[in-house]
């Protein structure tokens, strides 16, 4: 395997979360207590875009038309352009603890939710949903051990989630969902639950042909740059979900970089 060595762009930070590269920068949601979605370019260059309301900020994505989306407490939100956020749709009758969202090509959007609330409440299996462009919200799949990162192959067939509890990433046919897909076809995914922070190049069946050992636990991971090979990760300080009030306190967040060999292929 190769070992790569990693730099930080940018800290500071609660916790980063839902990286995305988009319109030469990496935007991503800084998740705490004030949930805010952020800019930051490669050369260290932070914006703050909108302030999310609580609670809602945990994960972007785009429509087609360039309309940013942003997971909420029962909703997904919509991006105005002018900071404040409006309903796009209401899935508060499939579920409230609503995490990663992904929008495929055809403007399709799915999100997952993780079935309890975390920290709170005793696990159950979470959910996927879909929301159509004419607004039609379903379930498309379910008793998933808390679903978290997705992505969808680039001909929009396949949605890939992480399983976090199982420690699985589980493919889905897509009929007429923080890991990134590569031109290669491997996954780059975190796995905090090893015991020692890291983040995988996964191959399908699960071959790890690299592994990058990293000083905090790394939450989510995208490729993007100008050439789709820099491997941005959403590192900070876990000291387990007792001690969730110090981590957001603490502000140890980062955004970590490093080259990749493949370049960034499907969405996000």
């Amino acid at each position: 395997m190769v070992e790569l060595e990693p730099r930080t762009l940018l800290s500071g930070l609660v916790v980063g979360e839902s990286p995305r590269w988009h319109d030469g920068r990496l935007w991503f949601a800084n998740w705490g207590a004030a949930p805010e979605i952020r800019t930051v370019d490669l050369q260290g260059h932070s914006e703050v875009i909108a302030k999310g309301p609580k609670p809602a900020g945990y994960s972007i994505d785009w429509l087609p038309n360039g309309d940013l989306l942003v997971t909420g407490d029962g909703r997904i939100l919509r991006h105005t352009g002018d900071g404040s956020f409006v309903t796009h749709a209401d899935l508060s009758a499939l579920g409230q603890a609503w995490n990663e969202i992904v929008v495929d090509g055809r403007g399709n959007i799915y999100v997952n939710d993780v079935g309890f609330r975390f920290g709170q409440e005793p696990f159950r299996p979470g959910i996927i949903a879909l929301v159509t462009p004419d607004g039609e919200a379903r379930k498309v799949a379910d008793n998933i051990a808390f679903p978290n990162g997705m992505v969808i192959t680039p001909d929009n067939s396949t949605l890939i989630v992480a399983e976090s509890f199982a420690r699985t990433l589980t493919a889905f046919d897509i009929a007429p969902d923080g890991i990134c897909l590569d031109a290669d076809g491997a996954i780059w995914s975190p796995d905090i639950a090893s015991g020692t922070p890291q983040v995988v190049r996964l191959r399908e069946g699960g071959e790890a042909v690299q592994r990058l050992t990293l000083d905090a636990a790394c939450f989510a991971c995208m490729l993007g740059g100008d050439d789709g090979k820099t491997l941005f990760m959403m590192a900070a300080e876990w000291r387990g979900v007792e001690k969730m009030g110090e981590l957001f306190q603490a502000r140890t967040g980062r955004v970590l970089t490093v080259s990749a060999r493949a370049a960034h292929a499907g969405r996000p």
